[in-house]
């Protein structure tokens, strides 16, 4: 079976995160069909189909422009998402300050007590408790 697979997914496209966003998309809108409005539903099912004929479709050049072109329409929310993982992921170690005169995001070890922070950017000191 997997060898059978394989063998039909030679030539094709494949998944992406284009395909992976019309997936979880369209499962969100099945899901809110059945309990909300029943129109939902039905385009839940459509963008599913889109998105398999995306991943068995044989025009790799087209697929892949689509995906970049969503890649370029979501650089932004997902630069902020990787942001946000990152603050998470050092939040025992570090915690992190805005600078009052600019705004600048400022990262400073925890556990130093009361310090003088001065912005790498405009120079501007403050003190915070770390």
């Amino acid at each position: 079976m997997k060898a059978w697979f394989q063998r039909f997914m030679s030539g094709r496209y494949g998944g992406d995160q284009f395909s992976r966003f019309l997936s979880i998309l369209a499962l969100v809108l099945l899901i809110l069909g059945l309990f909300l409005w029943g129109l939902l539903y039905y385009l839940g099912i459509a963008v599913l189909v889109y998105s398999y004929f995306r991943m068995f479709s044989r025009n790799i050049q087209k697929r892949y422009a689509e995906n970049q072109w969503y890649l370029t329409k979501t650089a932004g929310i997902r630069d902020w998402f990787g942001h946000v993982k990152v603050r998470f992921a050092q939040r025992k170690n570090y915690r992190y300050f805005n600078c009052p005169h600019c705004k600048q995001a400022i990262r400073v070890p925890k556990g130093r007590g009361r310090i003088s922070i001065t912005c790498p950017k405009c120079q501007t000191q403050f003190i915070r408790k770390s």
